[in-house]
């Protein structure tokens, strides 16, 4: 099993990681929210153990980010935050455990073990959103039964996009997905191949799939459907 902890705290954190290791699961640790939600993303951890209080980003703040950007592996929260509040709020945000500092290194083991337990949720590989049909085994991208070529970037931006069909999509999240979290956010690329993908997925189709919403960034929805935030 392969575990990614995200906690800034010199003590806790190498504790929990030479504990874990213990059991000869990988782990890796990470001090840094903005660091750890990229870990998360483009590492494959089977649990991620997340702190509250982070530089950088706060671990709602990358709870929130996981969970936007498609992340659907578990993830524990361990904190000092206690107050039902917190508690509540983490969980309503995608948390799928909580454990409050101080705690006990036998509870945190049982946790991770019960969570790494559970099954991961099989993504699709055929997403279909209108007439237009994207196979991600084969890469093959049709709309009205004929074939569409895609650059590899214009690809990856269209799945991303069906795998959130329905939602406003901003182009930071965008171009971290495609390009990497350090990729220059002053960039206009996810606009030049949002153009490109335009044009060969709804030029020729009086029923557009693929609408801007100014300020936001994109989404791919039938015409007519109301756009989820």
């Amino acid at each position: 099993m392969k575990i990614l902890v995200i906690e800034d705290d010199p003590t806790v954190g190498p504790f929990v990681k030479r504990g874990l290791e213990q059991q000869r699961w990988g782990v890796d640790l990470v001090a840094n929210g903005e660091e750890g939600e990229q870990a998360a993303m483009t590492g494959d951890y089977d649990v991620v153990i997340l702190d509250m209080r982070l530089p950088g980003k706060n671990g709602l703040q990358v709870l929130n980010g996981l969970r936007e950007r498609g992340f659907e592996r578990p993830v524990l929260v361990l904190t000092a935050q206690d107050a039902i509040d917190a508690k509540v709020e983490a969980l309503r945000a995608g948390a799928d455990d909580y454990v409050t500092k101080p705690f006990a290194f036998e509870e945190l083991l049982a946790r991770v073990e019960a969570l790494s337990r559970r099954p991961r949720a099989l993504a699709s590989t055929s997403l279909k959103v209108a007439d237009l049909e994207l196979n991600a085994d084969t890469r093959e991208v049709k709309r009205d039964g004929n074939a569409i070529e895609l650059t590899p970037k214009e690809y990856t931006v269209l799945e991303y996009l069906m795998r959130h069909a329905g939602r406003v999509m901003s182009r930071t999240l965008i171009t971290e997905y495609a390009w990497g979290y350090h990729f220059d956010p002053g960039t206009n690329i996810v606009d030049v191949v949002i153009n490109h993908l335009r044009k060969k997925i709804d030029a020729s189709h009086s029923a557009k799939l693929i609408h801007t919403i100014r300020g936001v960034g994109y989404v791919i929805r039938p015409d007519g459907t109301t756009p989820r935030a």
